[in-house]
């Protein structure tokens, strides 16, 4: 067993370098105009109007992406990312401006004359986000076919994966965190651990988009979070945000301001701790196999190898704790949004 181990991780890391040294390829060049060796690291970080896989000599393969403008005096354009790209670089600029239109070196679009223009484009975490929605579509999907099909048998397939995600959210997640009210909530949560999990997961391929690592999609995850707390939330909910019980009179406007505040930072905590913690493994995994190119040095390629295997079995535990603590949190902010609360006046 330990055998098939080491084999699968010598494998699987031969695999992730093969890919980072394309990636690498697609990194930043330095002032003195050579090429930086932890430039991709940024590269496969943040979002991009094109999707990069590998290089054939100096021919960057990558997968044009729909660029969607609109601007009032020239309305709604269609383009597509290999429009506004030499034959000889992956990077935008002016120079390789088309109809007027240019991508820049982050990834914004701009006008050559200067004027506004609105990004409805399909970038590539955009992309990646259609593929983690159709495959969670998928497994919902087979699951409920398979029970429709044939009733209360044991699953397989689809269903087999599913099922003991669906009953874990349900009693260990939904019941023990909201309480009698857990129903109405439990297609969200799984909905959500769902989300986030195959994202974090696919994340981790190589050459994949960085989703969950992307503080847009955490902010919406988080701004879904915090709309269903506070509209679901009963009387006794914001009778605690804004009249706190048991509070002393003098210290009540205090207490109610940091009660508000308290509305936000739980939100924008849930936000930040998912961003954070897949971006920083993707980091400091691209990190380590960026030593290769920094030093040379078969040496530091065996170690380098070794540690990308290692974060990267750690990163697929990562990849699920993540989901359910975003999981496991929401239905705590729902659960006290939705309690009855039985207040005592001596208290």
């Amino acid at each position: 067993m330990t055998r098939k181990i080491l084999a699968l991780s010598l494998l699987l890391s031969a695999f992730l370098l093969n890919f980072s040294n394309a990636a690498f390829a697609a990194g930043a060049e330095t002032e003195e105009g050579g090429e930086d060796p932890t430039g991709f690291i940024m590269h496969h970080v943040k979002d991009s109007h094109e999707w990069h896989f590998f290089n054939i000599g100096h021919t960057h393969v990558t997968l044009p992406l729909p660029v969607i403008t609109y601007a009032s005096d020239r309305g709604l354009e269609f383009y597509m990312s290999s429009d506004f790209q030499n034959h000889e670089t992956h990077l935008f600029g002016e120079e390789n401006a088309h109809n007027g239109i240019y991508i820049d070196s982050h990834e914004h679009l701009g006008r050559v004359d200067g004027g506004s223009i609105t990004d409805f484009s399909i970038t590539k975490n955009v992309a990646m986000m259609f593929i983690v929605i159709a495959l969670v579509l998928y497994l919902a999907l087979s699951a409920a076919g398979h029970y429709k099909k044939h009733g209360a048998v044991a699953p397989k397939g689809a269903a087999a994966l599913v099922e003991p995600i669906v009953i874990f959210i349900r009693d260990e997640i939904a019941k023990t965190a909201i309480g009698p009210k857990y129903k109405k909530f439990v297609p969200y949560l799984i909905t959500l651990f769902l989300f986030i999990w195959v994202g974090n997961l696919l994340g981790l391929m190589p050459g994949a988009a960085n989703l969950t690592g992307n503080i847009a999609v955490t902010f919406t995850l988080a701004m879904l979070t915090f709309v269903l707390v506070n509209v679901n939330g009963n009387k006794d909910y914001w009778k605690h945000v804004f009249a706190t019980p048991g509070v002393p009179a003098p210290l009540l406007p205090i207490i109610v301001v940091v009660e508000f505040i308290g509305l936000f930072t739980k939100p924008f905590a849930l936000m930040v701790r998912l961003f954070v913690a897949i971006t920083a493994g993707h980091i400091v995994i691209l990190a380590f196999i960026a030593l290769v190119f920094i030093f040379e040095s078969y040496a530091i390629g065996v170690v380098s190898t070794i540690m990308v295997t290692f974060i990267n079995m750690i990163e697929l535990l990562v990849a699920t704790i993540q989901a359910y603590v975003f999981t496991l949190f929401t239905a705590m902010y729902i659960g006290g949004a939705v309690a009855e609360h039985a207040h005592d006046d001596h208290h």
